[in-house]
């Protein structure tokens, strides 16, 4: 769901790493870090600032680039973000998701980067479901390449890049690589769990057709059998045509949807147009982007699972 670099974005992050051309010049290849005790890593966003977390503990002092109750896509770095880049002994991030991120890890990231989408394959952006003229119209489906980078949403997938990241900190700090990797177990253990709970609990369903604002459950709904049907393609801020709400009602109708779900950190504006047109209720499905309030990634999922049961008609 990678947005399409902005004129707006790169020039902010083009000024961002002019202004700090000479910090990382003075700091030769950076990572130098500012806590001795601590590996100074810098997220992306939430989902891996969680990842970071659980896999550091208290040996890993994080920064989170993305600010909390924005859309992560369209971030836009400060000269003070990319300096923290530079500072940082580790950068996790996903390449393609955040142009500006990408833009300030190629200049400054060196060999301090742990990317994502390296670990684990991006799917097709039309994975899940099926896509329709207009789906994949604009937004973040071009700066993937028509990879959907909602990874996290497969359990699976996150334990794996769980392994691998402790690996990583294993290398920037070797004194605690066996720490590293068991807390990496425990974290492991605790989203085999998550994915039991999933597999078991949308087993036996009356509807196996989720109607989402945005097709950012791609990893979810081919995990667990469901098949998306989306309102626009990976980008959450497209307008669907005038065609494209027509034929999702009528695709809503067909599998007698009784809910249309919207995602937190966007608008519900569209998917209540639909949910109007053909007498479905909405419900927050949320792509874990940002924070949860009041929780974490755990609880988020756990949550999503309940509203798809309710959905759905899961017994």
């Amino acid at each position: 769901m990678t947005v399409r670099p902005t004129a707006r974005a790169l020039a902010a992050a083009t000024a961002a790493l002019l202004t700090l051309g000479g910090v990382a010049a003075c700091s030769d290849n950076g990572g130098g870090g500012t806590d001795p005790d601590r590996v100074d890593v810098v997220v992306a966003f939430y989902p891996l600032q969680f990842l970071t977390e659980q896999v550091g503990g208290d040996a890993v002092r994080i920064t989170n680039l993305a600010r909390p109750g924005a859309e992560p896509h369209d971030l836009e770095l400060q000269p003070r973000q990319v300096g923290q880049i530079v500072d940082a002994e580790l950068i996790v991030y996903l390449a393609g998701f955040q142009p500006a991120v990408d833009e300030a890890v190629a200049q400054n990231g060196g060999d301090r980067t742990f990317d994502v989408a390296a670990v684990q394959p991006l799917l097709d952006a039309t994975a899940g479901g099926h896509q329709h003229e207009g789906e994949g119209e604009a937004g973040h489906d071009g700066e993937t390449g028509g990879r959907d980078p909602h990874v996290w949403l497969d359990p699976t997938r996150l334990a794996t890049i769980g392994n691998r990241l402790a690996e990583r900190l294993g290398r920037a700090d070797p004194d605690r690589a066996a720490e590293f990797t068991a807390r990496a177990a425990t974290l492991h253990a605790d989203l085999t769990k998550l994915d039991t709970d999933y597999a078991q609990g949308l087993r036996t369903c009356q509807r196996r057709e989720i109607v989402t604002s945005h097709t950012a459950f791609g990893y979810l709904a081919e995990r667990y059998q469901l098949e998306q049907v989306g309102i626009t393609g990976l980008s959450p801020d497209a307008e669907p045509s005038p065609q494209r709400l027509a034929e999702v009602a009528e695709e809503a109708r067909s599998h007698q949807a009784t809910t249309i779900f919207f995602e937190t950190l966007v608008s519900p504006k569209i998917a209540e147009t639909v949910a109007r047109e053909v007498g479905a209720k909405t419900a927050v499905l949320d792509p874990i982007e940002g924070a949860p309030a009041g929780g974490d990634y755990l609880s988020a999922m756990r949550t999503n699972l309940q509203t798809l049961r309710t959905a759905l008609g899961c017994s």
